[in-house]
């Protein structure tokens, strides 16, 4: 059996400040998340629409078991 490592799953969606908090303690403990800033790709490719600061970040599917506590005790700790 084959596991597809480059499948992704969406662990967060929030503003730039907390997204980028949650990706440092991702990588402190070497998990390498995707972050998606589509407010910032419209600004770079002159698509003008506002994305309310939203920001996404992903991590690959055989990673979430290992990032889901750090973004359940995150997300707690912000509320």
């Amino acid at each position: 059996m084959t596991a597809n490592t480059e499948e992704t799953v969406r662990i967060y969606t929030g503003s730039d400040i907390l997204a980028k908090a949650l990706v440092d303690r991702l990588e402190e403990v070497n998990i390498t998340p995707i972050l998606r800033d589509d407010e910032q790709s419209g600004v770079m490719f002159g698509s003008g629409n506002k994305f309310d600061d939203q920001v996404r970040i992903f991590v690959r599917k055989d990673e979430l078991a290992m990032a889901q506590p750090i973004v359940d005790a995150y997300l707690k700790e912000i509320e």
